[in-house]
């Protein structure tokens, strides 16, 4: 697949999430049961209570929202990266399915992400029926045999057939050379710098770090250049 993979046909793409409620006494009362459930499914001894495991809320579509994605694509000698934020997750979302809807027109295109079809994917898709936007249809998995699924993800290709190895963006860039995307803030920040410091703008530059690993990251794979620092350009 690699050999054949055209880099100007992928969407490299990387979503940042926060909890949809800024602590555990903020949950509405008719929310608070399921996440009363969720927690003592997560909960590893017995004295950790739902309130203490609320930290971990922004990873499950059902509790959180997302409040950046960040998209970079090749536009001839340069990597164009563009970020749909905001407080408003219907507005974003319904701009990134636009793009999407526009950047598939021929049908022969991917979208790629790290870790991508265990998080990004599906997270996108279930935040969108919940706010009842149409699915786009690189993102509508149902029905399709593996072959037609346009999804590339660059953890899995590290794998290599191996089902139980988990390899982090900041490790595996690392480790292939490339500048990591891990130098201000981390995944496990991104809801105190959100709902404490509300500080979206770091959340966006973050995002827009590990979309740009992402592409570096395919780049290196098919064994080219990837693009440097002066290749990048960020569209407003």
């Amino acid at each position: 697949m690699l050999d054949t993979l055209n880099p100007e046909k992928i969407l490299f793409l990387d979503i940042e999430t926060a909890p949809l409620w800024p602590d555990y006494q903020s949950i509405p009362e008719y929310m608070k049961p399921f996440w009363d459930i969720k927690a003592g499914h997560l909960k590893k001894t017995e004295t950790e209570t739902p309130e203490e495991l609320y930290n971990k809320a922004g990873i499950y579509a059902e509790f959180a929202k997302i409040i950046c994605i960040s998209v970079a694509y090749f536009h001839g000698s340069t990597l164009r990266v563009k970020s749909f934020s905001g407080h408003d997750e219907k507005n974003l979302l319904e701009k990134f399915a636009t793009l999407v809807k526009s950047f598939f027109k021929n049908n022969d295109c991917y979208l790629a992400a790290h870790n991508g079809k265990e998080f990004d994917f599906p997270f996108i898709a279930r935040r969108m029926v919940v706010n009842e936007i149409p699915i786009p249809q690189p993102l509508d998995n149902a029905g399709k045999k593996p072959w037609e699924v346009q999804h590339i993800d660059t953890m899995e290709l590290w794998k290599f057939g191996d089902y139980k190895h988990y390899t982090s963006l900041s490790l595996l860039a690392t480790i292939l050379g490339i500048p990591t995307p891990k130098d201000d803030i981390d995944g496990s920040m991104v809801a105190s710098v959100y709902w404490l410091e509300n500080d979206l703008d770091r959340i966006v530059r973050y995002c827009q770090r590990d979309t740009i690993t992402v592409a570096r990251l395919i780049c290196r794979y098919k064994g080219l250049k990837w693009p440097g620092e002066e290749s990048i350009v960020i569209v407003p």
